[in-house]
């Protein structure tokens, strides 16, 4: 099974950035699926948890501010990411819990 995530990028403080992750050979319909990020120096985070019937929950830093998605249909899941703050900047991941494939990442990076 292979996750692909895309969308990432540069912003400003305060803007917003939507990140997907397309899921091939992958049980997609039937996982839970988490988004992590990675900064420089630090471990890997669990940011945010979505079930498969879409139930979601996330970490008090990004709680308020970042939604996850998910479409079964297109085996396609959705991080989108407003008010993003300057702690925020690392490498976005995608994971299937069944399985437990990993994305390849993708930056995401916010300065003024």
């Amino acid at each position: 099974g292979q996750l692909v995530e895309s969308g990432g990028g540069w912003v400003q403080p305060g803007g917003s950035l939507r990140l997907s992750c397309e899921a091939s050979g992958v049980m997609f319909s039937i996982s839970a699926m988490g988004w992590y990020r990675q900064a420089p120096g630090n471990e890997r985070e669990l940011i945010a948890q979505i079930t498969t019937d879409g139930i979601t929950l996330y970490a008090d830093s990004v709680e308020g501010r970042f939604t996850a998605s998910r479409d079964n249909a297109k085996n396609m899941l959705y991080l989108q990411m407003d008010d993003l703050k300057p702690k925020d900047p690392a490498v976005y991941y995608c994971k299937a819990c069944y399985g437990q494939v990993w994305g390849q990442g993708t930056q995401g990076t916010v300065s003024s």
